[in-house]
């Protein structure tokens, strides 16, 4: 009984470990450095690791290299903007791929994304690529553009 108890509390411990928030899973990714030091810079990073649920947008490094390097340079040094940018890729709530409809959707920032379903799924005008990375408070669906709140 006792190497039975052991087995499971070991188990629980790994669980547990392995569990990561948002931010943490979109960092161990790879390809969200660029939405890491943004969500750090504009003072997210700690909402995010937060209790949500959060279903997030994520623009990839890719996606925010379609900005000019002086325009992300600039956004990145305005907090409030940034943090109005990258709330708009936040949704209250977690929406897994196989909820998506079409229509507009509230955002954390207070504007409405907009999500069609015709040809792909798009929000705004950002393509989604991988959906439903599970995080422990959410999931991450990667797009490649960086939308702006209108």
């Amino acid at each position: 009984m006792k190497r039975y108890l052991a087995i499971c509390l070991m188990s629980f411990a790994a669980a547990a470990a392995q569990a990561k928030d948002i931010v943490d899973t979109a960092v161990a990714a790879g390809n969200f450095k660029t939405l890491a030091t943004a969500l750090q810079a504009a003072g997210l990073v700690d909402t995010l690791k937060g209790p949500g649920p959060f279903t997030v947008f994520a623009p990839t490094d890719a996606a925010f290299a379609k900005i000019p390097k002086a325009d992300l340079d600039a956004l990145l040094k305005d907090k409030a903007k940034l943090a109005a940018v990258l709330a708009y890729h936040v949704v209250p709530g977690k929406v897994m791929a196989k909820d998506v409809k079409a229509g507009k959707v509230k955002t954390v920032q207070g504007s409405d994304l907009t999500v069609t379903t015709a040809n792909g799924v798009m929000v705004d005008n950002a393509k989604v690529t991988a959906t439903d990375i599970a995080a422990d408070n959410g999931v991450i669906h990667v797009i490649d553009s960086v939308v702006m709140p209108k």
